[in-house]
């Protein structure tokens, strides 16, 4: 199929060309930092952010893309469910 951006450079901005499903873990770092991360099922967030601060976003809603840099998605008090990590 033709694609007729792809000799465009992809920025923070541009529409995301990957995704991956995200299993939450207090001691392995996601495959790659995510540009954003879509949250399929309401509930608390803790990521370990690119810069290394560690955030907690809680009461997330359902179907929310939250853009962020993150390098881990903690399993300990994370509770929101269904999580991709967008590129």
């Amino acid at each position: 199929m033709p694609d007729r951006y792809a000799s465009n450079a992809s920025s923070l901005t541009a529409p995301a060309s990957h995704g991956f499903a995200i299993t939450p873990s207090d001691t392995a770092d996601l495959p790659e930092t995510t540009r954003a991360v879509y949250v399929g099922a309401a509930g608390t967030l803790v990521v370990r952010l690119s810069s290394g601060a560690t955030v907690t976003f809680a009461n997330v809603p359902a179907a929310t893309l939250l853009p962020l840099r993150c390098e881990r998605i903690l399993q300990s008090g994370t509770t929101a469910g269904s999580l991709v990590g967008i590129l």
